[in-house]
């Protein structure tokens, strides 16, 4: 049996995922990226394309992100600067910076005269809309007390421009007390635990001998492929909606960690992430262990029909994420290799899914799918209709290749920000994915399944697997025979 095409898909995305080591967990072996050398700020004026900022020095990025008498910055712009400044500079160092220009301007407006009071006024009103904007995006940076300091003395300072009438204290008090209520949110989801799932490691016919009538399996909890792929949505969207934009920035500054230790990734950000692709593994496990421990051939037939029907709505949902851990579940060794169960298999409708994951082209044709599906999302009038859930793997890999193709700085010494409106667009479009609704009612019986549900380890998987059906070939013989010694030597 030829090995299945969606399986070369997860082969050759798992080799061309990042190694970091912030992705330990998640993808093996490690490597420091290359870190780009300080060339300095030269003073070079910057670059613009269709308007927007493309290139220039870290100085003149941070002035334009600052609001003035006359100008407010684009909400994109204070998106992908604010997103982006961390791979050059901590977040309690730019809000000095932009505490340091606040207090020239309004040096500049303290006159006395009734009409620059009025400029002083309304001055005040856009750094607040600024600070606003920064602390309900990227709650996190103000985790540490240098950054609360920095920002509490930026209000301090345009708390000063209104003290007669006391409107500006007010929005900076709300402000503050909605910054703190967010990030007691995010502390108290700071560390994603995994209910425990101790692997499955008796002998083969010790799992047989135990009556079938008193297993559990998914079907006995829930029969209809379609709710299953509901209850898996619902999942994903759970622990998507607790991945933050500066997560994923996480993949580029960690990587520029050591130049001129000016950015510095922290690795304890990466949980969230570690956590998302945990939950993919399990998954594919859980499956693969669905299957394998079905006694019957029958029977497991229809288990290998029933993952397909799944995953096939999840893709119809646009759960691309879920579908990707089912294939990869039934593309497994120990699963694969059972060919007398597959060929009792109707697989016209695996055969469309794995087109879907066809690796060739860079994912082409799913690729194509996410962006249809996208699309779909955008005109939707419905939650149902909007709920896109990309590969994580692949959603992390483009992020990725675009931070390792692009230098960070230009021959100049300028800031390569195209490199950054690109990373910050893909970003962008996963967060207001992540915010769908879920319009699926939880249903706790198959979500507990789904995440408690003991899952057989890989020694276990293809104990099961060789009594179900024999090995084939000296190679699966040896195997065999080397497991069977194992067990032995454990009793």
């Amino acid at each position: 049996m030829a090995e299945p095409l969606c399986n070369a898909a997860v082969k050759k995305c798992k080799e061309t995922m990042p190694q970091t080591p912030i992705f330990s967990s998640m993808l093996g072996s490690s490597c420091s990226g290359q870190v780009q050398p300080d060339m300095g700020e030269r003073c070079v004026d910057p670059v613009y394309q269709d308007g927007n900022l493309v290139s220039g020095s870290l100085e003149v990025l941070i002035e334009r992100l600052v609001p003035t008498m006359d100008y407010y910055p684009d909400r994109t712009y204070i998106f992908t600067f604010l997103l982006s400044s961390r791979v050059f500079i901590h977040p309690h160092e730019l809000l000095a910076k932009v505490g340091q220009i606040c207090i020239k301007q309004k040096q500049q407006l303290e006159t006395g005269t009734e009409a620059e009071k009025a400029k002083l006024k309304s001055f005040a009103a856009k750094i607040i809309q600024l600070l606003k904007e920064w602390t309900e995006t990227f709650p996190y940076d103000f985790q540490d007390e240098k950054s609360m300091k920095e920002l509490k003395e930026i209000a301090h300072r345009i708390t000063q421009c209104d003290e007669e009438n006391g409107t500006v204290k007010k929005i900076i008090s709300q402000m503050t007390q909605n910054l703190l209520m967010a990030l007691s949110a995010r502390s108290q989801y700071q560390e994603i635990r995994e209910k425990f799932r101790q692997p499955v490691t008796d002998k083969g016919t010790i799992l047989k001998a135990k009556p079938q009538s008193t297993q559990k399996d998914i079907l006995s909890i829930c029969c209809d492929p379609l709710i299953l792929a509901q209850q898996l949505t619902y999942i994903e969207l759970e622990r998507v909606s607790n991945i933050y934009p500066e997560d994923l920035m996480q993949i580029v500054s960690h990587m520029d960690s050591l130049d001129n230790h000016k950015c510095r990734g922290d690795v304890t950000k990466t949980y969230n992430l570690e956590a998302y692709d945990n939950w993919f593994n399990c998954l594919s496990m859980l499956v693969a262990t669905e299957i394998c421990r079905v006694v019957k051939k029958k029977q497991r037939t229809r288990m290998v029909e029933f993952f397909i029907d799944v995953a096939r709505e999840c893709f119809n949902i646009g759960n691309f994420n879920s579908m990707m851990a089912i294939i990869s579940g039934m593309n497994l060794s120990p699963v694969a290799r059972l060919k007398k169960t597959w060929s009792k298999v109707k697989t016209a409708k695996f055969d469309v899914l794995e087109h879907h994951m066809d690796p060739s082209s860079n994912f082409c044709n799913y690729r194509t799918a996410l962006q249809g599906a996208a699309q779909r999302s955008q005109a939707a009038n419905s939650n149902r209709e909007k709920i896109v859930i990309p590969v994580f793997n692949l959603f992390i890999k483009d992020i990725y290749f675009l931070h390792k193709i692009h230098t960070n700085r230009l021959p100049n010494g300028q800031i390569n920000f195209k490199k950054f409106w690109e990373i910050s667009r893909q970003i962008h479009d996963f967060l207001t994915w992540k915010q769908v609704e879920c319009p699926f009612e939880k249903d706790k019986k198959i979500q507990s399944y789904l995440l408690t549900a003991p899952i057989y380890s890989e020694e276990a998987l293809f104990i099961a697997s060789f009594e179900s059906e024999g090995p084939e070939n000296h190679m699966e013989k040896d195997s065999w025979k080397t497991l069977r010694t194992t067990l032995l030597n454990r009793a």
